[in-house]
């Protein structure tokens, strides 16, 4: 491991001390190995140079009554049935349904699909969560302790 001195202005600071309080971390190291690893992942999706695999979570709502979205979206999913794992529908209300769809498979195939589905007409929101599955790899956010807490 490497010792690095950084400086951070007491607001900035603050913030990091409340996040790592209510993620229950057990120290400002790990929380800020984590904060790295997130960071990283998150730029390098953006960027479009993710490779390897990866397991997500495709969360979208969607107009139920917009013509012929419904089976657009499966459409969307039975070409690239070797990527979906399982969807879950939820009813909102008289208009908006949401789907919640894993995903696995190679992230730019995933990134791929995830777009095509966000784009398409009707779909009101859109986002995906990506988490790497390469040998050795730790999904961001994860933590070696999970706190409860209840109110």
């Amino acid at each position: 491991m490497q010792r690095v001195t950084i400086t951070l202005d007491d607001d900035l600071m603050a913030e990091l001390d409340r996040m790592i309080e209510e993620h229950g971390y057990q120290n400002r190291s790990e929380a800020i190995r984590d904060f790295a690893r997130a960071g990283m992942q998150q730029a390098a999706q953006d960027a479009g140079k993710s490779g390897g695999d990866c397991v997500a979570a495709l969360v979208y709502v969607y107009d139920h009554a917009a013509r012929d979205l419904s089976s657009r979206l499966v459409n969307n999913f039975h070409d690239h049935h070797d990527l979906s794992l399982a969807t879950l529908h939820v009813h909102l209300d008289n208009d908006n349904c949401m789907e919640i769809t894993a995903l696995k498979g190679r992230t730019a195939d995933v990134q791929h699909l995830a777009d095509h589905v966000i784009a398409e007409r009707g779909v009101r929101y859109g986002r995906v969560v990506m988490i790497p599955t390469e040998a050795g790899a730790k999904p961001s956010g994860a933590r070696k302790k999970h706190v409860h807490r209840h109110t």
